[in-house]
């Protein structure tokens, strides 16, 4: 396990509660009432640093490299049944976006992500979650198919940002994200949004739109991350936290702003801790929100997508 700066206490008190049981397993002391104190202090400890977290922490802890990204939530969600889909149909497959078929709680969606790597080869070949344009169309291409067969559509969006290469300027990235963020607005099929790590920008909006959009609880949902807007205001990465709290990023500060419609909890310390609480509680408001959302017609769930994003916003005529 490896641990963020502000969760080293913790290391200290784990680091000696694994010393303390080593202790008693090739000794005959009797560490019972040690080992006991220190997991008391620990589960204190704990509580204390995870209950009282920074917008920058959080994000810290979106970033965490043990942290599940789209496709250990779809394998722990649809185990055998997904169907992974390849392509745009006009250029190529592109590795940071992944999306296909599988079954929810008996129920198929099509489920679409941005996908990050666990290591450094699979960080390059997955771009670090950051699509091209050929992803938000291969994205949108399995969007309309789902909307051709009546199926629901799930995305999970945990990407710093889409591709800002040159090569993906000049084939069109402005173009793709705005044409999904118009499409979804309009597809005829329900759309469950789930922001599992970084939904940063562009990338994140491009597949973003939904019937129903949530975040889990240690993730941030930004126009910009909190070390651009600081080197541009400030020119300088030193800010970084200082402009997280100004830009109101976290899930907590999204719902309060009805942006998103309500905060998956995650386990304490944040969803690497236990991976499978994590699943099941995602999984738990994606069948929630397909309940509310399976029996509108076609003409009301478009509608009201639609006059969900009107309202967002506050602003003076």
């Amino acid at each position: 396990m490896e641990y963020l700066d502000f969760e080293l206490p913790i290391k200290e008190l784990e680091d000696q509660l694994d010393k303390c049981q080593i202790i008693g397993q090739e000794s005959d002391v009797d560490v019972t009432n040690t080992c006991k104190q220190i997991e008391k202090k620990l589960e204190e400890t704990k509580k204390k640093i995870y209950k009282n977290l920074t917008a920058w922490q959080r994000v810290q802890l979106s970033r965490h490299p043990n942290r599940p990204y789209t496709l250990d939530y779809i394998k722990a969600l649809c185990g055998d049944t997904f169907l992974e889909l390849f392509g745009d149909r006009n250029f190529k497959d592109d590795k940071a976006m992944v999306g296909g078929l599988g079954k929810i709680g008996g129920q198929s969606f099509m489920i679409i992500g941005q996908q990050k790597g666990h290591n450094t080869k699979t960080r390059q070949y997955r771009n670090f979650g950051m699509a091209s344009p050929e992803g938000y169309r291969k994205a949108l291409r399995l969007m309309k198919m789902a909307e051709k067969f009546g199926i629901p559509v799930v995305s999970f969006i945990d990407t710093p940002g889409a591709y800002p290469g040159m090569e993906a300027e000049e084939r069109g990235q402005g173009e793709a994200i705005a044409r999904n963020i118009l499409e979804m607005i309009r597809l005829k099929t329900p759309i469950i949004a789930v922001i599992v790590g970084e939904g940063a920008s562009g990338g994140a909006l491009g597949i973003g739109v939904g019937d129903r959009v949530y975040m889990l609880e240690n993730t941030w949902y930004s126009v910009i991350s909190p070390e651009s807007c600081s080197s541009i205001l400030w020119k300088s990465w030193d800010y970084k936290e200082q402009a997280a709290e100004a830009l109101k990023l976290t899930s907590e500060d999204m719902k309060k702003q009805k942006l998103v419609d309500d905060v998956v909890p995650e386990p304490l310390g944040g969803a690497h801790y236990d991976r499978e609480t994590a699943y099941k509680t995602t999984e738990q408001y994606i069948l929630k929100a397909w309940n509310e959302l399976k029996d509108l017609s076609t003409d009301k769930l478009v509608m009201q997508r639609m006059d969900k994003y009107s309202k967002m916003g506050e602003f003076k005529e």
